[in-house]
Parts: structure tokens; sequence; C-alpha cells
């Protein structure tokens, strides 16, 4: 693709489409000077889509808009476990991923996916509620009912229409980096980041008030990162034992409390790496990581990638 014009971006409206889930991308890859994106918004032919709860849309673009983009995202619609999408829908999403584009899929969108078999084989989420119903119909699908989204390279899943939110933060900071991604979640006024592991929703066992100490004690690493951070300083800031701290963490993130803590550092080195001319060195004692040679390990380890590798691909003008 041409570094010089915009990413492109189709949201695919299907008939029974639910509002907040065609909202979701369409919102956050808006074209604007801080997000490189061309959007378009089609059907499976332009003009009215029924939509799902009371609402309808006036799609400008048809199938052609799938030909078009670099990215298609299939929001979630209603009754999805009853009948397929038009086989020209499929036929055109194939076409797409066939060509390279990448294919996300939110909360019942998974539904359209696997109906085209580019799911089969490989892991994928959906809402909750259609999880069990996601495997009857595609059997050949690995669901997974436990995670927020699942990222399989060129076809993305995610569960219900919050974790669009993710999904689309997620697909951002591969794109454009930490930073980029940040500053769309600060715009949406959302989570920067949160696991695609962690849990669709949190058991009713655990207390809330243990939740809202767990995310001020995730607030108070976050500006700690620099200095040592171990599991009994963690426990000891949310008031819990270091076991119980432990288990419900995972909980709530979908990491262990010292998995979190590496990638949260890892997290804000790649920012210094965006946004600063800062040695490698200085950077990673200013994230807590110690030496160079332990911040490229786990980048190499986590990312699959080097420092200098990143800096170049993500660098902004400072």
């Amino acid at each position: 693709m041409s570094a010089s014009r915009p990413r492109r971006a189709a949201v695919l409206v299907l008939e029974g489409a639910k509002p907040l889930d065609v909202g979701i991308p369409a919102q956050v890859f808006t074209t604007r000077a801080s997000m490189p994106y061309e959007v378009r918004v089609c059907g499976a032919a332009p003009g009215l889509v029924t939509g799902g709860d009371g609402l309808s849309y006036h799609v400008a673009d048809g199938l052609d808009a799938l030909a078009w983009a670099d990215i298609v995202f299939v929001p979630g619609y209603r009754r999805p476990d009853r009948e397929d999408p038009p086989e020209a829908v499929v036929e055109a999403l194939v076409a797409a991923h066939d060509r390279g584009a990448r294919l996300a899929a939110i909360s019942t969108g998974a539904f359209a996916l696997a109906a085209t078999g580019l799911l089969d084989g490989r892991r994928a989420t959906t809402h909750w509620h259609y999880t069990r119903a996601l495997a009857a119909r595609h059997p050949r699908v690995r669901v997974d009912e436990n995670v927020l989204f699942v990222d399989e390279g060129s076809v993305l899943t995610s569960a219900g229409a919050a974790s669009g939110i993710d999904l689309c933060l997620h697909i951002l900071r591969g794109d454009l980096g930490v930073a980029a991604a940040n500053h769309a979640a600060r715009r949406l006024v959302a989570a920067p980041y949160r696991s695609g592991g962690q849990a669709q929703y949190v058991p009713r066992s655990v207390p809330e008030p243990l939740g809202e100490r767990f995310a001020a004690t995730r607030e108070w690493a976050l500006h700690r990162l620099g200095e040592p951070l171990t599991l009994e300083a963690l426990a000891r800031h949310a008031a819990v034992s270091p076991r119980t701290f432990s288990r419900r963490f995972v909980e709530d993130t979908g990491y262990t409390p010292m998995q979190w803590v590496l990638r949260a550092r890892l997290d804000l080195a790649r920012e210094l790496l965006e946004r600063s001319q800062l040695g490698v060195e200085q950077i990673a004692a200013d994230v807590g990581l110690g030496t160079g040679t332990n911040l490229r390990l786990h980048f190499q380890r986590v990312l699959g990638t080097t420092p200098s590798e990143y800096r170049r691909t993500f660098a902004r003008d400072t």
C-alpha cells in the first residue's frame, strides 16, 4: 500500500445492523488530521438498509467498497444464527480477503465472517450470548467465549459492542503506533488498552469496590513504571493479599500483575520511541526495564521486532 494515501476502511452494514456496532468503526476511523483513514459505509447495495433497534441506514456505497478497502469492518446484526448473509456479500468478503484486505467483525458480525469459511480452523469470538450458536452453526470455528477480541492476522473478531472499541484501538496500535491509539482513546474517553484476553464480563462474585480499587492501583502503577514494581507492592497498594490480588487481577485484565506491568512498560517505551529522540538505553531506564539489552529482549519476544525497527516504522516528527 502506498504511504502517500490514507488507509481505506469500509464499514459493511447488513440487514438488522446494531447501531453501536456500526458507529464504533465509523467514528474511530473517521478521516481527520490525526487519523489517516478514509471511511466508506456500505451495504449489499447503495440505499436504505433496515437496521436493528428501530434505526435504519442510508448508505452511499454497495459491495464495490469492499474491493476498494484495506480493512473491512462487519458490525453485528440481529438474528445472525438464523441464516447467512446474501451470497453476494459472502463472495465480496472472500474476494476482499483474497486480495489482501483485513476483515474485522464486531460482535455478531463474526457470523458473516464464519459464513465465508475464513474462520475455519481459527480462533474467533462473538457476543457471549451467541458463542454457543456460532459454535453450533460453524463447528470448524474455534470459538473462544472468554475474550474481548481475537486477532488472527487477516481476520479479527470481537465480543459485544464495547469490545469493538478495544478491537479498533488494537488495530490502530498496530497500524499507527501507541501514541496514535492513545490519542484516539482520549478522544473517545475510552480505556487506552484492554487485553484481548480479558473476560467479556466480570463474574458477579467479584465485589465491585475491589474492581475499582484495582483500577486505582493500575493507575498508580502507570505513574511509577520507572520504579521497582513488585507483586507485593501492588497488592499492598490495593490493600489485599498478593494471592488475592494475583487471582482477581487476572480476572480483571486477562494478565498476571507482572505481565501487565511489562506490557505497560513496553507501551511507554513504544511511545517514547515514537515521540522522542532518546536512546534505547535511556528509554529502558526510564520505563523500568533496566538496560537496552533487556528492552530489546522483551521487544523481540512480545512484539516480534526491535526498538530500532519500531522507531523507523512509527517515529513521528518531534
